[in-house]
Parts: structure tokens; C-alpha cells; sequence
């Protein structure tokens, strides 16, 4: 496949020329310390053992239709424009970051200083200054905390303004509404207005890392990783609701990090310092590390439904979202690694929640079949919550995060490539989504089965296990897995109504080969060939 890296940016080791802001401006605070701000300003509600309760008003999540990149010549020539990737004139950016300025400097301000990346070859230090007390927590909690001596004479990279009271001009601004992501990649500067919701943060120094670390020959990756007692590390590629930091909170192994990686020549690395774990019907039993941070002093939980007269948590709640969060501290997962560093992976697993209960549960891939795969980065989302509403919507997302990646998805697609060959992985695609039939009719997969089947993996034990070919989408499927019912193996089975299966994964098909027509022209003919057979 071709690539975009035809020229490549040089590392910067410092454009951004912004001066200190804030009317008033605190430093550096201590979670404590910043606690006692958040209260103070009422800015949320302290729960019940300790997490600090926020609402984000009517964000409840990203806004990625409100994002938009500077459109200077190295972006110009390296950036797949399009799709999320939406310019904006160095003019009409250069108006805006002069408001923002002026806003942030009439105002109470807190700066968390930090780092993104584990490996400090490819680390940038970063600077995020916030409108409220509880975002600097977010900030101290995801990225990386600097030690006391890593701030004397400190110098970010790139910087962040978060200013969630700040409100674009659509008209004069030449954009669609009054809040706005502005991502400068060649001042590594991140501007957030009209928007509470902290995830802008991380995923806008997620896009930069993206940008910048495939011209330094690492391949960044929406993934969390972990790694077994043995050394053998593994990727879990997916988009949010699939199942990421669930099955890689593993207490048989360490976690490396849930969300953002890297995949350089050593090994893999995390860029984080923190999680941002989904929270709703959250189970103690089920997933009890990730529970257990719900209910520890210095989490952050966004729009979390709170008793308010004995502040008790109500993780079933969907009263303000079904995107309810919750932001901490890696080592708060007690198995979580301290390096943030791993070595080559030994597996991959891709993560799917097809809500059309269409997908095997667990099937392994070729070589073709996965790089199809991660370029379609296939999911569903659920169409709503009104009544009588029942039909599944298919959500590509290129590479598993195609709002967070600037270049082409062949970019990404040919590192992978590389990297499977070189290391020999092997990669396993497993749905978390439906069984039984599509959303409405069947049900989700059981979590417990899906633990044992991604650890089955791990374990190398289904490496010899017969297979049956999936006839629609061509994947190998186990006929049998420890500790897993045999039925639910082979999606069809579990069907009612196979008629009614077999039209529902003629319909899935179709809609994987309509969204491949994109890419056909920066693909080999190998892969373009191992998408699915509707017929």
C-alpha cells in the first residue's frame, strides 16, 4: 500500500510560543488540593467514599463534528482531509486562539503540567490549562504525572486550553456551532470551547501523538495492552462499548495501559497515565478493579447519578447519559504496570459489539482478513431509546478510531501490516455484541464466556482447535473452547429463525463492502479480496 509519509515532520521539541495565562492561576495543585477547589466553586458533588461526582452538561461525549484541524502546509500535505479531518484557515484560527487568550487571561485558571508516552524516546511533555478545578484533576489523572524534578525549568511540547464557557461566532467563525475543537499540528496546540466534556482532552493529545509518531516509525493505536506472567503481551483494538478496558483488566495479568499506545521498534508502550473507563451497569463481580476505582477518593465520575442525601452511586442509571465515565490513576488497578512498557506483542485481538448478533463470537483471522479488518474497524451502535425502535446502526471507524487519526488509514494499515510480519502475530476477532439474534430479539454475549475465550487465546489453547469456515465472512471459527458452551460458537445456531439469520449477515456484508469501496485503491488486491461474500 502507498503512504502519506512523504514528508515527514520533524519531532518538535517546542513551537508553542503561548505565554502563561490566567487571571489567576494555580499550578500544579495536588488532587487534595484541587478537591477542595472543586467544592469550593460547587463545582460537583464528593460521593460516597470519595470520588468527586461532575456533570458536563449537555456534552455528555465528543463532539467530533465541531473539531478542526489548521490547514498549514505540513498538514495540508500530510493530513486525509475529510471524514473528521475538517480544515480550518490559519487566519481564522489565529482569531480565535487570540479570544480564547483573552477569555482564559479575565479568568481563575489551573495548569497540570505532565507527559504523553511512556518511552521517553517518543514522550512529549504537555501544559493544560483548564477553566475548572475538576478538569485539572481529569488531567492529572490521565496523562502522566511528572516527578518534583521534572518540572524545574518545564517546557511543553504542545498545550491545551480547555474553556468550556468560551463560545465560538459560527457566523464570523465560518463554523457550525458555538463549540469548537482546534487542533494546530504544527503549534501542537489544542484549543476546547463550548464544551464540559473532559475527553476532548485526551483524545485531541491522542490526534497529535497520531500525527506526529509514524514519521519517527511508530505505530500509534487505539488499544489498550496487557501482558501475562510469561511476557506474552497482547493488543485489544476497539472502539468505546466494545469491551477494551474490561477484558484488559485482567487480574491474571498486567495491565499496560486501556486506551492509547504505541508500537515502536522495542515494543509497546502507553501514552497515558490514567483510565477512562465506562461506567454504566457496572459490576462488582464482573469487572471488580474497575468497580472498586468508582469507590476510591480522587476519581473523577462524569455524570454519574448520585443519591444526594447519602451520596451512594447509582451505576445503573442512564439518567443523564449512557456515557457515564470515570477518570483515574493507572495504579488504582491493582495489577497495573508502574513502566508503562512492554515488549512485542504475541497476540491481537480485534473487539466488535455487532449488534445485528451476526458475528461469531470468536474467530481467527489471515493475515489479509485482519488488515481488511482494521481498516473497516466495524462496530454498532444502537439506534436510541425510543419506542418500537429495534434496528442496529453499523459504525466504520478506520484503524478503531478514526476520529483520532490525521493521516490516511493506510498509514496506520501498512505499519500494522509490517509489524504482524515481522513478529509474526496472530490476530483474533472477537464480538462482545449479540447473540441469539440482533438487538431487541437476542442478547449480549455473557462476559464470563468472553473472558474464557480471550484467554483461551492467551493461553494458546485454541491454537490447534478444529475451526469451521464462516461462510458470509470467510473467518475460521472455533468448534469448541474451554469453559464455553459449544452452541453459542457458531453464530447461526444460536438463531431462532436462520432464514432470518442468514438475510441479517447478507445485510451486515453489504454494508462492510460498501464502506470498503474508499479504501479499494490504496489496497492490494489480496486484502480488497478478503472482505466478506454476501452472496
Amino acid at each position: 500500500m502507498a503512504t502519506t509519509l512523504d514528508k515527514p515532520a520533524k519531532r518538535v521539541l517546542r513551537t508553542s510560543d503561548m505565554p502563561l495565562l490566567g487571571n489567576i492561576r494555580h499550578s500544579n495543585l495536588s488532587p487534595a488540593e484541587l478537591y477542595e477547589h472543586a467544592v469550593r466553586r460547587d463545582e460537583g458533588i464528593l460521593a460516597a467514599n470519595g470520588p468527586l461526582v461532575v456533570r458536563t452538561g449537555k456534552h455528555t461525549g465528543r463532539s467530533p463534528k465541531d473539531k478542526y484541524l489548521v490547514d498549514e502546509p505540513d498538514a495540508h500535505a500530510n493530513v486525509w482531509w475529510g471524514g473528521f479531518n475538517t480544515p480550518i484557515s490559519e487566519e481564522r484560527y489565529a482569531d480565535l486562539r487570540a479570544r480564547f487568550m483573552a477569555h482564559m487571561n479575565e479568568r481563575e485558571v489551573f495548569v497540570q503540567e505532565g507527559f504523553v508516552g511512556a518511552d521517553p524516546r517518543y514522550r512529549r511533555s504537555l501544559r493544560v490549562y483548564t477553566e475548572s478545578a475538576w478538569a485539572s484533576i481529569f488531567c492529572d489523572n490521565l496523562f502522566i504525572r511528572p516527578k518534583p524534578e521534572d518540572l524545574v525549568g518545564f517546557e511543553p511540547n504542545f498545550t491545551i486550553i480547555d474553556a468550556p464557557t468560551f463560545r465560538a461566532d459560527p457566523e464570523k467563525d465560518g463554523i457550525r456551532s458555538e463549540t469548537v475543537i482546534l487542533v494546530n499540528l504544527a503549534k501542537q496546540e489544542i484549543l476546547i470551547g463550548g464544551t464540559e466534556y473532559a475527553g476532548e482532552m485526551k483524545k485531541g493529545a491522542f490526534g497529535i501523538m497520531n500525527y506526529r509518531l509514524p514519521a519517527e516509525g511508530v505505530l500509534p493505536m487505539h488499544s489498550s495492552v496487557n501482558v501475562g506472567k510469561d511476557g506474552d503481551v497482547a493488543i485489544f483494538f476497539g472502539l468505546s462499548g466494545t469491551g477494551k478496558t474490561t477484558l484488559s483488566a485482567d487480574p491474571e495479568r498486567v495491565l499496560i495501559g486501556d486506551d492509547e499506545h504505541g508500537w515502536s521498534d522495542d515494543g509497546v508502550f502507553n501514552f497515558e497515565g490514567g483510565c477512562y473507563a465506562k461506567t454504566i451497569r457496572l459490576s462488582h463481580i464482573y469487572e471488580p478493579d474497575i468497580y472498586t476505582t468508582t469507590q476510591r477518593f480522587g476519581t473523577i465520575l462524569e455524570n454519574v447519578d448520585i443519591d444526594p442525601d447519602t451520596r451512594e452511586l447509582n451505576l445503573e442509571s442512564e439518567k443523564f447519559t449512557e456515557n457515564t465515565r470515570a477518570a483515574f490513576p493507572l495504579n488504582f488497578i491493582g495489577n497495573s504496570s508502574d513502566a508503562g512498557m512492554a515488549g512485542h506483542p504475541s497476540t491481537i485481538i480485534f473487539l466488535t459489539a455487532d449488534a445485528f448478533g451476526v458475528l461469531p463470537p470468536i474467530s481467527r483471522l489471515t493475515r489479509d482478513q485482519a488488515m481488511y479488518h482494521f481498516i473497516s474497524g466495524y462496530t454498532a451502535k444502537l439506534a436510541g431509546t425510543e419506542v418500537g425502535v429495534k434496528e442496529p446502526t453499523a459504525t466504520f471507524s478506520t484503524c478503531f478510531g478514526a476520529p483520532f487519526m490525521p493521516r490516511h488509514p493506510s498509514v496506520y494499515a501498512e505499519m500494522l501490516g509490517e509489524r504482524m510480519d515481522r513478529h509474526d502475530v496472530p490476530v483474533w476477532l472477537v464480538n462482545t455484541g449479540w447473540t441469539g439474534g440482533p438487538y431487541g430479539t437476542g442478547e449480549r454475549m455473557n462476559i464470563t464466556w468472553t473472558r474464557q475465550m480471550v484467554r483461551a487465546v492467551l493461553g494458546g489453547r485454541l491454537n490447534d482447535t478444529k475451526t469451521r469456515t464462516d461462510p458470509t465472512f470467510g473467518f475460521e471459527v472455533p468448534v469448541n473452547c474451554p469453559d464455553v458452551p459449544t452452541e453459542v460458537l457458531w453464530a447461526r445456531d444460536t438463531w431462532a429463525d436462520k432464514a432470518a439469520y442468514d438475510a441479517q449477515a447478507r445485510k451486515l456484508a453489504a454494508m462492510f463492502l460498501e464502506n470498503f469501496k474508499q479504501y479499494e485503491d490504496r489496497v492490494s488486491d489480496a486484502i480488497r479480496g478478503s472482505g466478506p461474500r454476501p452472496a
